[in-house]
């Protein structure tokens, strides 16, 4: 029987019947971990050689070529649409409030014009997001600068800070209200704007992956959506686990899970996603969703 693996880095390829292991990304973020959770509970019949990094990290291994499939953040397939095929189904987004994508912010947001914003550099999509909204909800521009995702650092030198992930969920959660800060959540913002979902990362593969091995690239798409329906079937023991090495408790995780992240890409997180794309002038000439 096949094995999974999981590996930090570089690795040698292996292969399944002839075929190359692909090289698949993991984002470390809590807001994948139902994708990636039954993973080695699911019979899955291939190998996959997994790269754990960050979102813009990732993308930018995806776009270049060192990944065979990976999330990519929503901007960067925008920008990479050409080289890449969406894998349906699947995503990492929300409809209405995230609690992982979120302006913190120290002064009222329609008060940041010219003032110091800092902005997160682990995902690129969510900085975009929060750039579009205060400059056409609360019609503002800011100073931003980008640096690595620690509040209390950005909250010396800035009057607002972007975060993602869970240096976000922890600043919904317990920073931002021990420290006096208000938190505005990204996925609720655009939702009240637009009415739709917003998607912050797909799932995507290498054109020339897919015309190379589009088997292999079936089975990984079939392993990923099992692992997560057992994943939010199993959402209380999931939670549970987690919780004993995170500061967050069972129920705050359960909930995040199964009420606030929606992991699904359909025709609603589609048109989410032209709507971005829309707003912040970018082409959808070339996206693809793969065939079911």
């Amino acid at each position: 029987m096949d094995t999974y693996t999981e590996r930090d880095g570089d690795s040698d390829s292996g292969n399944l019947d002839g075929r190359s292991r692909p090289r698949v990304g993991h984002i470390q973020f809590l807001n994948c971990l139902p994708i990636y959770w039954g993973l080695a509970r699911t019979g899955t019949l291939f190998d996959l050689d997994l790269r754990k990094d960050t979102p813009e990290r990732l993308s930018d291994q995806l776009v270049a070529g060192d990944l065979d499939i990976s999330p990519i953040t929503c901007v960067e397939y925008l920008r990479n649409a050409d080289q890449l095929v969406v894998l349906p189904n699947i995503a990492v987004g929300s409809d209405g409030p995230v609690e992982s994508c979120v302006i913190v912010s120290q002064v009222p947001l329609d008060q940041l014009d010219g003032r110091r914003v800092a902005l997160g550099s682990t995902s690129r999509t969510s900085v975009r997001l929060a750039q579009l909204l205060l400059a056409e909800q609360y019609q503002v521009r800011p100073d931003y600068y980008s640096c690595p995702p620690d509040l209390a650092v950005m909250m010396q030198e800035a009057d607002a800070a972007v975060l993602i992930g869970d240096a976000a969920l922890r600043a919904t959660m317990h920073d931002g209200p021990r420290l006096g800060l208000d938190v505005h959540d990204l996925g609720a913002m655009w939702k009240d704007w637009t009415g739709l979902p917003f998607v912050f990362a797909v799932w995507a593969v290498r054109r020339d992956f897919l015309a190379r091995e589009p088997e292999t690239v079936r089975e990984v798409h079939r392993a990923f959506l099992d692992s997560r329906d057992l994943s939010m079937s199993e959402v209380d023991k999931v939670a549970e686990q987690t919780a004993r090495w995170e500061v967050f408790d069972q129920e705050v995780l359960r909930r995040y899970f199964a009420e606030a992240l929606d992991f699904s890409f359909g025709e609603r997180q589609l048109a989410g996603m032209r709507e971005f794309a829309r707003r912040i002038g970018a082409s959808t000439e070339h996206v693809e969703v793969l065939e079911s």
